[in-house]
């Protein structure tokens, strides 16, 4: 049952002088324990897991990134200054506890930040993957008390490496195709009729090789983008800088990435079986979303690639940050996840730090919908396990 319930508007100063806005939910206002929720490109604040968090006796945090519906800049390593500033935030208010809620790409956000906050400020990372400084080792890090994963993913960088076509050939022609890479031809296992495919073992060795190679070509063309700039800088310091300098030393370039939906585990669903649907996060027409103006990654700038979504050179991973979450923490898996598969679970659970750690599958698609007419919304189910979890962790009900 729904808890009545006030919300306060924050509007919070990050330490390098930028903006994020935040809304704090309580139902008593002598909760000791707040859950934080946030994405590094999303303001959720009607998120589904606001009403269990209240019902558990807890206030809720709803916090949005300084660019929310816009990661076309984002650099993750500036994003934990969002991330800071909520959590000090929260800690100025008096809550004796601060647990993470990271759902999708929040969690990695959120195990990022926990990596960072637990190494001394000496430690920390100085620049983000294009040589930028991130302020870390002057930020105050707040740690968190405990973790809440919900449907969470291996990272943007690891999600957008199994998703690349690697049968394009030019990037600068997304009609471009290696036919012996093609996921959605005929020849290689896909069937138009039914938009599902069965692929050999030997075409899935081959495309996932090549889905590395195209990553590779992609950190490449970002470095040269930005070595180009970082060189005319360079010039403008010397005697006679020219006036193509000066533009080339301001200009900030944008670039596409087409074809960024094509995971064969997408379309072929015995390739790691779960419960999910045929189709990826983007629905289940790959014409539409593989050459389409939606999906992920498709508009970066170097900045922004190297960073998020970089399957190299992303450092918001769970492969690199999970082992340093060692509070105690809760996964929620739903078994019809089209964007975290059953082995991207695995290996995050494996992988976290925390001896008190508890795995929990429900039946749900990613955004805890409901995979057969007449069940219950997995976000439901998810909700009645957080409270009980909470209740049981920090004692708020």
């Amino acid at each position: 049952m729904q808890r009545p319930f006030t919300v306060t508007p924050y509007a919070l100063q990050t330490v390098d002088g930028q903006k994020t806005l935040g809304f704090l939910f309580t139902s008593t206002g002598k909760e000791k324990t707040v859950v934080s929720i946030m994405h590094p490109r999303e303001m959720s604040v009607t998120h589904y897991l606001v009403p269990a968090v209240l019902d558990a006796g807890c206030a809720c945090w709803v916090q949005g990134p300084r660019s929310i519906g816009n990661d076309l800049r984002l650099e993750h390593e500036i994003a934990l200054l969002d991330v800071a500033a909520g959590v000090h935030h929260l800690r100025t208010l008096g809550y004796r506890n601060v647990v993470l809620l990271g759902n999708s790409g929040g969690a990695a956000l959120y195990a990022f930040y926990n990596q960072q906050s637990r190494l001394v400020p000496a430690e920390r990372l100085a620049h983000t993957p294009a040589g930028r400084p991130t302020g870390l080792g002057e930020a105050e890090l707040p740690p968190a008390d405990g973790f809440i994963l919900v449907s969470p993913h291996p990272g943007q960088g690891a999600i957008l490496l199994n998703s690349l076509d690697a049968s394009i050939v030019d990037e600068n022609d997304p009609f471009s195709v290696d036919p012996a890479l093609d996921p959605f031809c005929a020849e290689n296992g896909y069937d138009p009729k039914t938009r599902s495919a069965r692929y050999e073992n030997a075409f899935i060795e081959r495309y996932r090789a090549a889905q590395l190679q195209r990553a590779q070509r992609l950190d490449e063309r970002a470095r040269d983008l930005i070595e180009r700039k970082q060189a005319a800088r360079r010039r403008l310091k010397a005697d006679s800088p020219t006036p193509a300098d000066r533009r080339l030393a301001a200009h900030a370039p944008i670039f596409q990435v087409w074809r960024t939906d094509a995971d064969p585990r997408a379309w072929d669903t015995s390739l790691d079986p779960s419960d999910r649907k045929v189709g990826s996060l983007w629905g289940n027409d790959p014409f539409v979303s593989n050459w389409g103006s939606v999906a992920f990654g498709r508009i970066v700038t170097p900045e922004s690639w190297l960073s998020t979504w970089s399957g190299q050179s992303s450092r918001a991973s769970f492969a690199l940050c999970g082992p340093s979450i060692v509070a105690p923490t809760l996964l929620l898996e739903y078994t019809g996840d089209q964007c975290a598969y059953p082995q991207d679970i695995e290996a995050i659970f494996n992988g976290l730090g925390a001896v008190d750690k508890t795995r929990i599958r429900v039946r749900g698609n990613h955004h805890g919908m409901a995979l057969e007419r007449g069940e219950p919304p997995g976000r439901e189910v998810v909700g009645r396990h957080i409270a009980a979890w909470l209740d049981e962790r920090f004692g708020e009900s």
